[in-house]
């Protein structure tokens, strides 16, 4: 059910300096609840960071539950029509909707999360994900026992499949042996089937669960189980105390209020950004200290060290793709043109994507 909330602010903030008699109106469309503890709760976090930092020169509106599909235009057309002035659409799937609105709109600026197509009123961001799915990939190498690790997937575009070939190269570097079966959902939110993937993951000899969706049912899957998993998008040990090894947690505070604060400076500007653990947008949870050693926990602090210095890339050749075409040769990274549009599956993950 989609729902409609608005939410004023008076709290003075950080970068303002007086109240502001009218304050710019900044919108939010959401493919889940922000109570799904994961994506959505994530972004719902960075707008509350986002009111905070700017006080009453902004109020916030959000529209949840919000369909990939038709459902999407008119939500954003909603936001648009009711004098938002910048609105951010959480999704990928909400590309060519909020395109659609946007030229209806030229005088409202939007924000894409996670997409590619821009024009002078909307600009696209994301973050660097798959630096944290090389750290989750070493951590499952080491504590696997069967050596099967279970992958639930969402939708087989660049983003999924780079951060299923980030992992699969850090876990098969320190554990050659290890297996990883991809089970595609095709749904971002899905509790039911994220469960179902899980639990079929499960009996079919995964002792780890990793997922690129947005709860935690599959993290609840693997409590319930007696296995090991990784959250997503935020910390979700407390409602899997005893699975959770750690999570990529996705940190858009910053971001929003950065853009947000550009509208009402009047200096904002179409532009494509995409950041990583250098630049704040990813973080790592805290490691497990119950179920994970300490020697292991130093390693992944120690390469979460060397990801944001630059040290260590997650896709440093040389690299062979499934066919066995060599991809990034060695000695060399891959660009952030290759990676942004990675369609392919690396060599020991054939049959990664759907048929």
């Amino acid at each position: 059910m989609i729902r409609l909330i608005t939410i004023t602010t008076a709290f003075l903030g950080l970068f303002m300096g007086s109240a502001i008699a009218d304050p710019k109106k900044v919108g939010f469309i959401y493919i889940g609840p922000p109570g799904d503890h994961g994506w959505t709760y994530m972004h719902d976090v960075g707008r509350q960071y986002m009111e905070n930092m700017l006080g009453d020169a902004v109020t916030s509106t959000y529209i949840e539950g919000v369909p990939e599909n038709a459902d999407a235009v008119r939500a954003i057309r909603k936001l648009a029509s009711s004098g938002h002035d910048l609105i951010f659409t959480t999704s990928f799937n909400y590309m060519d909707q909020t395109l659609e609105v946007a030229k209806e709109f030229p005088n409202v600026k939007f924000e894409h999360a996670t997409g590619y197509k821009r024009t002078p009123n909307v600009s696209t961001y994301s973050a660097r994900f798959y630096e944290g799915r090389t750290i989750s990939g070493h951590i499952a190498g080491h504590m696997t026992k069967t050596n099967t690790i279970g992958y639930i997937a969402s939708f087989p575009i660049p983003e999924v499949v780079r951060g299923i070939n980030a992992f699969y190269l850090a876990a098969s570097k320190v554990n050659p042996d290890i297996k990883i079966k991809v089970i595609w959902v095709f749904t971002w939110y899905d509790p039911g089937k994220e469960a179902d993937a899980a639990n079929t993951l499960i009996n079919q000899g995964a002792d780890i669960i990793v997922q690129h969706t947005d709860t935690f049912a599959p993290c609840q899957a693997a409590e319930k189980a007696g296995v090991y998993a990784f959250g997503q998008a935020s910390n979700q040990e407390a409602f899997c105390p005893n699975a959770h090894l750690t999570a990529i947690e996705d940190i858009w505070g910053p971001y929003y209020a950065a853009r947000a604060k550009a509208v009402v400076d009047g200096t904002w500007e179409e532009k494509d950004t995409w950041e990583g653990m250098a630049d704040g947008m990813v973080e790592m949870s805290p490691y497990n200290a119950k179920l994970m050693p300490a020697s292991l926990i130093q390693e992944a602090i120690a390469m979460e060290v060397a990801i944001k210095d630059g040290t260590l890339h997650p896709f440093t050749g040389p690299i062979y793709d499934a066919a066995g075409e060599l991809r990034v040769p060695e000695g060399q990274v891959a660009d952030d043109l290759m990676m942004a549009t990675m369609d392919w599956c690396v060599k020991g993950m054939e049959g990664c994507l759907p048929e």
